[in-house]
């Protein structure tokens, strides 16, 4: 005899959020490195190294980049970098 087969229900869609790591281990991702010119600086980070004419322009960005909400502020970068 056959039982009749009942369907299996649609698993409900959760609302969790993304996972985004904690602002130090965020920080622990990439090495941060500063190679002062004689004319601005170099900023590498991880791998990726950003040229700047302002030394000042260079630090607001990269105090950005540390005291902010890090994750974001990486998917920012991440973007320009990568076009």
């Amino acid at each position: 005899m056959r039982e009749q087969l009942e369907p299996i229900p649609e698993p409900t869609v959760s609302c969790e959020k993304e996972y985004r790591p904690s602002k130090q281990e965020a920080l622990r991702d990439y090495e941060i490195n500063i190679r002062f010119l004689s004319r601005g600086c170099v900023v590498k980070v991880g791998c990726k190294e950003i040229a700047f004419e302002d030394v000042s322009k260079a630090m607001a960005q990269l105090n950005e980049y540390i005291s902010g909400d890090t994750w974001e502020v990486q998917n920012k970068w991440r973007k320009l970098l990568e076009m």
